[in-house]
């Protein structure tokens, strides 16, 4: 009898490279049949979040929020050498060339491999973010949709 394989991962960091190895590794979980689980939360939530400006109303606050945040998972920074988005692009650049798969594709894959995407609705709430905001086929869930994947899972990590 094989025991399913749970990979959990908590998202926090807004950081294009931070993201990216986030989906790569659950990307990697799941080619390795785990069930893998990816909770998007504060900053991580941007990588869920749609190119596009979706109208929708919100207060003063929000609104601000929503212009400052990165609207999509391309156009998050980098964490470290970002300078002012010439980091990002340059790391774009040598990825391209080495045939990397960049972080929107990754989301895909994850989507296409059965990788369960939780938005928390908590942060969602602080930051005023709308379903209509984010990705198609996304779960919403707070703090315990997490732990009830993670409270069985085999590897848990925190990005």
């Amino acid at each position: 009898m094989s025991e399913n394989k749970k990979t959990t991962i908590v998202l926090f960091s807004g950081d294009y490279d931070k993201a990216m190895a986030a989906y790569i590794i659950a990307n990697g979980a799941a080619a390795y049949d785990h069930e893998v689980t990816i909770f998007h939360t504060f900053w991580g939530l941007n990588a869920l979040r749609k190119d596009a400006q979706i109208p929708v109303k919100k207060g003063f606050k929000e609104k601000l929020f929503g212009k400052m945040m990165p609207r999509g998972s391309d156009k998050m920074g980098l964490s470290k050498m970002n300078y002012f988005g010439m980091g990002q692009k340059m790391i774009k650049s040598v990825m391209k060339k080495h045939r990397a798969v960049p972080l929107p594709q990754l989301v895909e894959m994850a989507q296409e491999q059965g990788v369960k995407l939780i938005a928390c609705t908590m942060t969602m709430d602080l930051l005023g973010l709308q379903k209509e905001e984010l990705l198609d086929q996304i779960e919403y869930g707070g703090v315990a949709a997490y732990i009830g994947d993670a409270e069985n899972g085999n590897i848990s990590l925190f990005i």
